[in-house]
């Protein structure tokens, strides 16, 4: 007796993205130390790394950034990120070694890949603590002092803003500025906060690839319940059930990657380790936004118990 046998009639029929075929997602996962054996799919440049701790994971994620902004500096290059509010752990690090190195993070511009919104796509002011602009400041550009990003190359996701973002991505790379991508790994295998189930408004996989954007685009209620649990301490009434993102016609034009799956929650529970052998393992489709992870050169770290083994343990 498992999902499979039981869903249909069940209140889950038709909740999960509609290509979602659970067989084949079980079918990802097996045993934890072959998690990083290479797939015929990656891209060559593409490495998954095991992290013992959220320490370790932490310091090599804010390293590897803290050194593409570093590498940009010594070549006298331009460089651009995307960046998500989760994980967040890393930015101290980034910090850490930013200021230890003394580099002026002048020549870096950031786009912050998703923003809370309502069905308009106003979002929440950036005074608000659960608004990513918010966090980005306290955990970023505000910590980097004398050496941060200048304001007026921080980019976040309001709805006059976002639509600018591929004229200015465009701008930045014709001046030969490296785009990197930094991510993590929805429940529901989002990335932003670009859901599996929006693949069906696309007739075909190359108009989902070169869509950019949307506006107060609707989260699937997995992912408001993922944000209740890892953001908002449980309550649920304060998360929106919109958000303003960007699309793969943004974050598939990176030229580097680093991710991250942090998503253990103590006492030997946690919910990303299916997401992650999904990202890892299932075919590429856009029924599953992760999959396009291992088709980017870069670096994605994970913790070692998302691994498994993902076998039943009672809590």
């Amino acid at each position: 007796m498992d999902f499979n046998s039981t869903v249909k009639g069940s209140a889950l029929e038709g909740f999960y993205p509609a290509g979602w075929d659970f067989a084949k997602i079980d079918a990802c996962i097996d045993a934890p130390e072959t998690i990083t054996n290479r797939q015929p799919h990656w891209n060559e440049g593409f490495t998954p790394i095991q992290c013992d701790s959220l320490g370790e994971f932490e310091t090599y994620m804010g390293h590897e950034i803290a050194l593409q902004i570093k590498l940009a500096r010594e070549k006298g290059e331009k460089i651009a990120f995307i960046l998500p509010v989760g994980p967040m752990g890393m930015y101290k690090w980034v910090v850490y070694f930013i200021k230890a190195w003394g580099i002026p993070c002048d020549h870096v511009y950031t786009f912050n890949m998703d923003e809370w919104a309502d069905g308009e796509g106003n979002t929440l002011p950036s005074d608000n603590p659960g608004a990513f602009q918010y966090a980005m400041e306290q955990a970023l550009f505000n910590p980097l002092g004398e050496l941060t990003v200048p304001a007026n190359q921080r980019n976040f996701a309001t709805k006059d803003n976002l639509p600018t973002y591929p004229a200015k991505i465009d701008a930045l790379k014709a001046e030969g500025a490296k785009l990197v991508l930094v991510y993590g790994i929805g429940r529901m295998c989002h990335i932003a906060f670009w859901e599996p189930t929006f693949a069906a408004d696309y007739d075909t996989a190359a108009a989902w690839e070169a869509a950019p954007y949307r506006i107060g685009a609707k989260i699937h209620p997995l992912t408001v319940e993922q944000n209740a649990l890892t953001s908002f301490k449980s309550r649920t009434p304060l998360v929106p059930c919109r958000a303003n993102t960007i699309g793969p016609g943004i974050f598939m034009r990176a030229d580097y990657a680093i991710g991250g799956a942090d998503g253990t929650l103590g006492r030997g529970m946690q919910w990303q380790g299916l997401s992650l052998w999904m990202t890892l393992r299932h075919e590429t489709t856009p029924w599953i936004t992760s999959t396009y992870i291992p088709k980017l050169a870069g670096k994605l770290f994970f913790l070692k118990d998302l691994a498994g083994p993902l076998e039943a343990e009672c809590n």
